[in-house]
């Protein structure tokens, strides 16, 4: 059983920047893929970016160039840099993991970012 805990989320203004945080406990199992996903008001959930067991990323086109996905060193706690964020960036943002012998995601509970003036 994995467990995580977003942090960094709020109010921003347009062109602004946020960080969010995600730490994984209980990684005994083996952590396969980090990602963020992100749920706009009234809008199915999406992905923002993933990160592999050996480091390659992948983006959603429309925040290349603007957001990084990385993680630390122990490769338990996954981050989203996010840069010059627009109106369309509000969403809740959600931390998801797969791990396991058989892989199976987890997610966390969810970060509200606002992008507004």
């Amino acid at each position: 059983q994995v467990q995580l805990v977003e942090s960094g989320g709020g109010l921003v203004q347009p062109g602004g920047s946020l960080r969010l945080s995600c730490a994984a406990s209980r990684t005994s199992a083996s952590i396969r893929t980090m990602a963020w996903y992100r749920q706009p008001p009234g809008k199915q959930r999406e992905l923002v970016a993933i990160i592999a067991s050996d480091d390659t990323t992948n983006y959603a086109d429309s925040v290349k160039g603007r957001f990084t996905i990385s993680r630390n060193n122990a490769k338990d706690t996954v981050f989203l840099q996010m840069n010059n964020l627009r109106p369309e960036d509000t969403a809740v943002y959600y931390c998801n993991v797969v791990a396991g012998f058989i892989p199976r995601p987890y997610w966390g509970q969810g970060t509200q970012v606002t992008v507004s003036s």
